[in-house]
């Protein structure tokens, strides 16, 4: 048959273009593109094999070569698999647009991100036409097992090709690549250089099941041709039983995705069954990366598709706080774009986004069952960003919260979890106390502690930016409210030194008169004025109200952007304290109370530097607070 010339339909034509020039980022993928579809065209084979013993093929070597030569600048991928008859190349490649693809390029032009796409995974044609972006001239030889004549498919991607057939071909496919020249300011690079194929293979195709060879460049005269060389290593480690694989060989694939020196402090593999089926290795670090907290952390997981990766770090699988999880997902079905760069949002997705984040809180609560060192370990290097997920993740907050620890007033070192502190709670004890702070020695030294301090009650000390956040969100455990310390009318119960509820009344009505004034002096800063409940030893402290922000989290919001109206709070004295009761005296005894005001501010200025902060005006602060020393000597 002579060689006819046929035209490109118009969507082709249009799609070719954009696969030169729009949709692939990394002109690298050519390679990975050709290598998987070589990669479906023999498991086609061995699957047709099984089925029909009498097919005339050989399937004693199933591998995929790569060939290279630099004088005459082509590249060759060839396969001896499944190959393609007359009619099929003429189906598959010259009239792309018949398989879905005229519906794939309308909805490409409609939404520039593709979310919509059709995924091509497996299909030749889309993929295939990645060479273009790296090549003048495309040539595809192929002869379909069982048949005895082949075809020769061969475009410049301009608008035509042509199609002969061939007698001697060869079983199996071979790409030809007529290579542009190399330009690495525009990420073409050279494609005949034996190192950047082994580069492009160990990163995309490195697990696939078939030996991917290179054929070494032709030997000087009279030497002896060297043998091909494997590129892949072809160990799918999460496809392989667990007792075949050596804690080694994880330890290797991990520090090979993770870019870390030292081994993981745990291992997790799972693999699901059904309707669905995948394959996930992942693995717990033992370090956080310095940059874990930065805009900058790249996350993800590789996703591969039939050992095929995918993506790189593929962040739909796992949630944010999450992002130091490393490790492999293999699905064997997935709907992906036509780059397979991007994935859709579909149903698989969030399955195994939700499967997977469930295993890895799973595997956390058996280290913390089971292993009390590693899970040390893991919760102080990992336990900030795990802690956000109970603001960002609903769903499996109490699955955070059971593998949740804490710093907490009981034991210096220990941490202790909200369930072993509900079962250590005081007798009448209704809330879970925490303060939030910037240090747990700044904590311990706060005036809301006193009380608590005083009377044996167990309070969390919490030291992460987060940590008032979740314990807004969260609100309350196994019916136990959550209370800061910090904010709110605190009722811990009389001790006998208090007196009676009769004699706490008198009191309350012997400061009234300087509670009011002071409200009046200090209006600008505090919405009220009263005697505390908390305070056994420093003069005063300021609280939040209930339902308000505390100053740490005001400045939390502000500092990303949010726009968050001021709150006043609220001062309370403790009445047992003698500058309370010299004041109180002196308010009661002065007609010309206005003296008495610089005391008010100072006592309010104390306050608000006993728990971190700083006086609005610190330069008038510091001056009334000489003044008053210099009176005093």
């Amino acid at each position: 048959m002579p060689t006819e010339t046929h035209e490109f339909q118009v969507e082709a034509r249009q799609l070719l273009k954009l696969m030169i020039h729009s949709v692939y980022s990394n002109k690298d993928v050519f390679l990975r593109e050709l290598v998987s579809n070589a990669s479906d065209a023999l498991d086609k084979l061995r699957l047709e094999k099984l089925r029909d013993d009498s097919l005339d093929a050989d399937v004693s070597d199933l591998h995929i070569e790569i060939e290279t030569d630099k004088d005459a600048r082509t590249l060759t991928v060839r396969d001896n698999g499944i190959g393609m008859s007359y009619d099929e190349v003429g189906q598959l490649i010259g009239t792309i647009a018949n398989s879905g693809t005229a519906k794939f390029l309308q909805e490409l032009k409609e939404s520039q991100d593709a979310q919509n796409a059709e995924g091509l995974i497996g299909q030749f044609g889309v993929g295939f036409y990645s060479g273009f972006m790296v090549a003048d001239e495309v040539t595809l030889l192929t002869r379909r097992a069982g048949e005895t004549q082949g075809t020769r498919w061969t475009s410049r991607g301009e608008g035509t090709y042509t199609l002969e057939t061939v007698d001697d071909a060869p079983q199996g496919t071979s790409v030809t690549l007529h290579l542009k020249p190399a330009d690495p300011e525009n990420q073409l690079h050279d494609y005949t250089a034996p190192w950047k194929i082994r580069e492009i293979i160990k990163r995309y195709s490195d697990f696939i099941t078939w030996p991917v060879r290179m054929v070494p460049e032709k030997p000087a005269e009279g030497d002896q041709a060297p043998e091909p060389e494997t590129l892949n290593s072809m160990k799918a480690l999460w496809a392989r039983p667990r007792d075949e694989v050596t804690d080694d060989e994880y330890h290797e694939l991990y520090k090979h995705i993770g870019h870390d020196w030292r081994d993981p402090l745990e291992t997790i593999r799972l693999q699901a069954e059904g309707t669905f089926e995948y394959q996930a290795l992942l693995f717990l670090p033992e370090h956080a990366p310095h940059d874990l907290f930065t805009r900058e952390y790249r996350r993800g997981l590789q996703l591969y598709v039939k050992r095929v990766l995918i993506m790189d770090e593929c962040e739909a699988l796992l949630p944010p706080y999450l992002r130091f999880v490393k490790g492999v997902v293999d699905a064997a079905d997935l709907s992906l774009n036509v780059s397979r760069e991007i994935l859709q949002q579909d149903r698989h997705i969030e399955m195994m986004r939700r499967r997977l984040t469930k295993k890895v809180l799973s595997t956390v609560k058996d280290l913390m069952t089971k292993d009390q060192d590693r899970y040390a370990t893991f919760w102080r290097e990992f336990g900030t960003a795990v802690k956000e997920g109970l603001v960002t993740d609903p769903e499996n907050r109490d699955a955070i919260l059971a593998v949740a620890s804490f710093a907490s007033t009981r034991h210096e070192s220990e941490l202790t979890t909200l369930k072993d502190y509900v079962a250590r709670m005081k007798e009448g004890q209704e809330d879970i106390y925490y303060l939030a702070g910037e240090s747990r020695q700044a904590i311990e030294n706060s005036p809301h502690m006193e009380a608590f301090r005083d009377r044996g009650i167990e309070v969390l000390l919490l030291t992460d930016a987060v940590d008032e956040v979740w314990a807004d969100a969260v609100g309350e455990f196994e019916g136990k409210k959550l209370r800061s310390v910090a904010k709110g009318q605190i009722d811990l119960g009389a001790k006998d030194e208090d007196g009676t509820e009769e004699d706490r009344e008198k009191r309350t009505e012997e400061y009234s008169g300087l509670l009011d004034w002071m409200k009046e002096k200090l209006a600008e800063d505090v919405k009220e004025v009263r005697l505390s409940s908390r305070l056994t030893v420093s003069p005063a402290c300021v609280v939040s109200d209930t339902g308000d922000l505390t100053p740490a989290l005001e400045n939390m919001y502000r500092a990303m952007g949010q726009e968050v109206p001021a709150f006043k709070r609220i001062l309370e004295l403790n009445p047992d304290h003698q500058l309370v009761k010299g004041l109180n005296q002196a308010y009661k005894e002065r007609e010309d109370r206005d003296a008495l005001a610089d005391t008010a501010e100072l006592l309010y200025g104390l306050a608000v530097l006993a728990e971190g902060g700083q006086p609005k005006e610190p330069t008038r602060f510091v001056k009334l607070m000489a003044d008053r020393l210099e009176r005093s000597l």
